[in-house]
């Protein structure tokens, strides 16, 4: 580190790997203290590899859950080291290879899940793809706008779907947004409004499931440092990332998971439905 709130310049190829990093980001290994907030709970984390989907991993297995979580092939060896993470806190630990950019594989992933955990209790959709550009629209590839939606949008719905027959009152489905929603980048026009669209569906899938006692939230964080940022942002925007925030800094993985602790704790939570809870350094989320 160069100071305090600047990282090295740095770059990877997507998706990324979290030992390339430096810093390495902190998921809560050493810092997470569990409460059995979530004891006997049974937990579905897309993209569970790394990121904010390692420390929510981290978390739920302290609080009391076991976790099944989805990764893309080339992330084996990020997969592997969240799996024995879990498996430490002796919980079970299902990771499944999978990109879900395809409903068929959503399907299968649910329904290894429910095989692997004997249920489903909550569903985390956190799996997402950004790729910054240059801010003309004539850099926005018909490629870039295909997988952005079809990583971040589609999915919850699909998964949403099909894992509605397995959840009973006191679940919960848990979306990852981000403050793109709210306050879009130029740079990331594809991403910026997916994460607006999973915004309006997880206020409309509260409506949905109130009625079954299901509940619906959402998490907006602010700039996070994990593998996402060197690989698809240049060395130069990943020096100076969450600057520009009101706290003058990124946020680590580690504080993101208490949020979705949270959101998916009955005992805290019981009536919080529809709302998209902002961990952003101190910009508005409104």
């Amino acid at each position: 580190m160069t100071s305090d709130n600047e990282f090295p310049e740095q770059q990877q190829t997507p998706p990324g790997r979290t030992d390339a990093m430096d810093p390495l980001p902190d998921h809560g290994e050493e810092s997470y203290r569990g409460t059995g907030r979530l004891a006997g709970r049974r937990a579905l984390i897309t993209g569970g590899d790394s990121g904010i989907g390692r420390a929510i991993a981290i978390a739920y297995a302290r609080e009391g859950a076991d976790v099944a979580f989805t990764y893309l092939p080339e992330e084996q060896d990020d997969a592997d080291q969240t799996k024995a993470l879990v498996e430490a806190e002796d919980r079970t630990c299902l990771a499944i290879a999978a990109d879900l950019r395809e409903r068929e594989t959503c399907d299968r992933v649910i329904e290894e899940t429910v095989a692997g955990l004997g249920g489903l209790d909550i569903l985390i959709n956190n799996a997402g793809y950004q790729m910054a550009r240059e801010s003309t629209l004539a850099e926005l590839t018909d490629e870039n706008i295909e997988r952005t939606y079809k990583t971040n949008l589609f999915p919850v719905l699909w998964l949403a779907r099909a894992a509605e027959p397995h959840l009973s009152a006191g679940s919960s489905i848990i979306n990852n947004s981000s403050i793109q929603a709210f306050d879009p980048s130029v740079t990331l026009l594809d991403y910026a409004s997916s994460k607006a669209a999973i915004n309006n569906l997880t206020v409309n899938l509260a409506a949905q499931l109130g009625p079954k006692g299901i509940r619906v939230n959402a998490v907006a964080p602010g700039p996070i440092w994990t593998p996402l940022q060197p690989a698809t942002q240049s060395p130069e925007k990943v020096a100076q990332l969450g600057q520009e925030t009101p706290m003058g800094r990124a946020g680590q993985p580690a504080e993101v998971a208490p949020a979705f602790v949270f959101l998916a704790s009955e005992s805290d939570a019981s009536y919080v439905s529809g709302t998209v809870l902002g961990v952003t350094g101190g910009k508005a989320v409104f």
